[in-house]
């Protein structure tokens, strides 16, 4: 186990093969500072990176998840501002899409509180979210009077359709998270003393599985969904076939073979 001290504006733990990331700054509801902008993509790539980690889960210390960007932070910044947010190259892009590095493994959003602005982008750019009853979201760029970064035109869409988001981001009022949960936002929604735990049960079976096989997976969809139709089937079979000339092994599958079914039978009685 690994855990930073109450002092770092992101901790992270280690136990069973879960990492559980939490940004810590609760005195300004988990708002990004420049420490946490560039600390917060430097821990889920070394928590992407450890081979005792098998899956992650992203949450904030109590009262929010993230209120986006710290404004008194940025205001007394010089400069675009781009620099309290993350590494940008010197056309003010940054490296990669999105907040984060591109990852191997599952990151699973427990989205505790408020998910706000770039607070959203961040539960946005998780491969999927378990919601407090206590959590909201909100796109507030409008009404700051900045424009998103990180993904969210790209993935609010994808996750509640277009005219949703547009209906969002053009309003910037708040989302509750039973209506996330309706929109498909969010999986799903757990009393605010339930979120950890349950959301370590779905990472506790993420790790179970293979984990080549889970990050392969996670990378292919999202691949396929910035491609359309026949394009999307065909990337699809190509990977599938890559997959199984360097990967497939009878031996490894046979031997899986009955905790699967096993675990089939289980989650049915239950």
């Amino acid at each position: 186990m690994s855990e930073g001290t109450t002092d770092e504006v992101v901790l992270a733990e280690v136990s069973d093969g879960i990492a559980t990331i939490t940004l810590n700054r609760p005195e300004a509801r988990n708002a990004i500072n420049g420490a946490m902008g560039a600390r917060l993509p430097e821990v889920v790539a070394e928590m992407d990176a450890r081979d005792d980690v098998a899956v992650m889960i992203l949450t904030g210390t109590d009262p929010a998840f993230c209120a986006g960007a710290d404004l008194k932070d940025l205001g007394s910044r010089e400069g675009t501002g781009t620099d309290a947010m993350s590494v940008y190259d010197d056309e003010g892009r940054l490296p990669y899409r999105g907040p984060f590095a591109p990852r191997t493994k599952v990151l699973i959003g427990a989205v505790n509180g408020p998910a706000i602005t770039g607070g959203f982008e961040i539960a946005l750019n998780c491969d999927f979210l378990v919601a407090s009853d206590r959590a909201r979201f909100a796109d507030t760029h409008a009404r700051v009077g900045i424009l998103p970064g990180w993904g969210l035109t790209v993935l609010l869409c994808q996750s509640v359709g277009v005219r949703r988001a547009r209906e969002l981001s053009a309003t910037g009022n708040y989302l509750s998270a039973e209506q996330a949960l309706t929109w498909g936002l969010v999986n799903h929604v757990v009393a605010h003393e339930e979120l950890l735990p349950f959301t370590r049960e779905l990472a506790t079976a993420v790790a179970g599985n293979n984990g080549q096989a889970v990050g392969e997976m996670m990378r292919l969809y999202d691949r396929v969904v910035d491609v359309t139709g026949d394009e999307a089937w065909d990337l699809e079979a190509a990977v599938n076939v890559d997959w199984m000339r360097r990967m497939y092994d009878p031996a490894a599958i046979a031997a899986r073979r009955d905790a699967v079914v096993e675990r089939g039978r289980a989650q049915f009685r239950g």
